[in-house]
């Protein structure tokens, strides 16, 4: 299989955000978490990309998941 990137972008207080990593870590797929509350260009940049002001934005190889979805991440990440 080729290397997944998987990015999960957060904030601290958001529990939807935890369900999504604790997800990943359950299913054993690496990612990296990218915390946007204090950082505003980070944060613009995620809106301009997804055109949605929520977090969890997953991106598992340029696919974008909004929210808590299990059955889109484990397509994405298996595609």
């Amino acid at each position: 299989m080729p290397q997944t990137t998987t990015t999960v972008y957060t904030s601290a207080f958001c529990p939807v955000c935890d369900m999504v990593k604790n997800l990943l870590i359950s299913l054993e797929i690496p990612f990296q978490e990218v915390n946007v509350d204090m950082n505003p260009i980070i944060r613009a940049r995620l809106i301009a990309k997804t055109r949605r002001l929520s977090v969890p934005q997953t991106n598992i190889n340029g696919k974008w998941i909004s929210g808590f979805h299990p059955e889109k991440i484990m397509k994405a990440w298996n595609e």
